[in-house]
């Protein structure tokens, strides 16, 4: 490679790693505690079976966080607010209240999945860890500035390479794995579709929606105070880059979701360990299985991506409530300039903290969150898609036809899969 090529790789790297920022944290963040539990119950229940759901959903995940990136980019308004511009309020309304009510109890879930795992580390219960958690979370969101708070999570992903490592700690027959990888099995039973339903709505959840448009408007925000700007203007370049970010972002997300369905498919699965009812448990198993290191990477896995995950949970919750009601919101103001902003998130964090003392199952809760993120997420896309189609409230920067057709895949799917498991659950 002469000077001018290497010039040039060293000039491409710069600009993809350049052009990371709310495309690859938002993608980062499906990777949750609910999502690494759910492809853990798919791999210990079904083996491979479902392994071809992550090579499916890379494309459809990446064409609908561009798409809500492309509406707060050219819109400059949070998506609570662009749907309040194509439908009703009450309807806008309700789809946020119940995104406050299914981040809650994701919250919760996450954060007992988080001392589930210390517990694991230190061997100190795990209840002693959920308020010190929560706390802490939520005091450095009000805190950070929003650049500071990005530069973190930004970090926080790297997290998510221990995923990626653990299944070459263990002995995979891998012509095995391409078939299951290349060969869609379709789902069979009422558990099953449960399972594909919960995949497909934890890797396209409408908490993600949410908080990618809320983080464009930080963004902006924060462009235009840089450069001096008056008025919201977006680029060329910048829709590239944001495409560059997303693409990124979802293939890493789809990867990690990837081998651990494949890690717990050739550990949990084969050994007939199939029914797993906390990340505790999951990592215990796991020790004999696949070795101590293998265990112990699972279990800091969950306790990072926690990290990542519970300030977009809260957050897109917050943005949405903020958006509809007209409150002042984001991440760089103080909370005397956004009060209900911050308190949303707080309450959030702080109710899902509460929720452990009910004693509920936190991997059936993680399960079941995905699985009602499932239902929701196809008609919040229906909304997705009549906005980025309208060229009035898009500035006449729509999104493109094959956009449109894939993210109208991504719906006819999502429906298709939640037909079919209350098909088989009420028959």
């Amino acid at each position: 490679m002469n000077s001018k090529q290497h010039l040039s790789a060293r000039l491409s790297s710069r600009r993809i790693f350049g052009a990371a920022g709310p495309g690859v944290v938002t993608a980062a963040a499906d990777d949750d505690p609910s999502g690494i539990t759910t492809y853990t119950i798919a791999g210990a229940q079904l083996g491979t079976h479902l392994l071809w759901t992550a090579l499916l959903t890379w494309p459809l995940m990446a064409f609908v966080q561009m798409m809500c990136a492309r509406i707060g980019m050219v819109t400059g308004m949070g998506l609570a607010q662009a749907l309040a511009r194509k439908f009703p309020r009450p309807v806008v309304i309700a789809a946020s209240l119940m995104l406050l009510a299914a981040n809650t109890i994701n919250i919760g879930a996450d954060l007992a999945g988080m001392s589930d795992a210390l517990e694991v580390l230190t061997g100190v219960s795990a209840e002693v860890f959920i308020a010190p958690i929560g706390f802490g979370i939520m005091w450095a969101t009000i805190v950070l500035r929003f650049s500071q708070i990005e530069r973190v999570l930004k970090w926080l992903v790297g997290i998510l390479l221990v995923y990626v490592v653990t299944p070459f700690l263990i002995e995979i027959d891998w012509s095995e794995v391409l078939l299951a990888s290349i060969l869609p099995a379709v789902p069979r039973g009422t558990e099953a579709w449960a399972t594909l339903v919960a995949l497909l709505g934890t890797t396209i959840s409408p908490y993600l929606f949410f908080w990618q448009t809320g983080e464009e408007i930080e963004n902006d925000k924060a462009h235009r105070s840089a450069n001096g700007a008056s008025k919201h203007e977006v680029s060329a370049l910048q829709i590239t880059n944001r495409a560059i970010d997303v693409l990124l972002g979802t293939f890493f997300s789809n990867l990690v979701m990837y081998f651990i369905i494949l890690t717990t498919a050739m550990t949990l699965h084969r050994a007939g360990v199939t029914q797993i009812e906390s990340s505790r448990e999951a990592a215990l198993a796991l020790r004999p299985l696949a070795g101590e290191l293998a265990s112990t990477l699972y279990t800091v896995g969950i306790l990072g991506v926690g990290f990542l995950a519970i300030p977009t949970l809260a957050g897109s919750a917050a943005y949405a409530l903020a958006e509809t009601f007209q409150w002042n919101e984001g991440l760089d103001l103080k909370f005397r300039q956004a009060p209900q902003f911050y308190t949303v998130m707080m309450l959030a964090t702080g109710i899902g903290a509460l929720l452990n003392l009910l004693q509920i199952n936190p991997m059936r809760a993680l399960f079941w969150t995905a699985v009602i993120n499932g239902i929701l997420s196809p008609f919040l896309l229906l909304g997705i898609l009549a906005i980025a189609t309208d060229r009035a409230i898009m500035r006449g920067q729509t999104s493109s036809f094959t956009a449109g057709a894939v993210v109208g895949v991504t719906i006819l799917l999502m429906f298709s899969a939640v037909i079919g498991m209350f098909a088989l659950l009420y028959r």
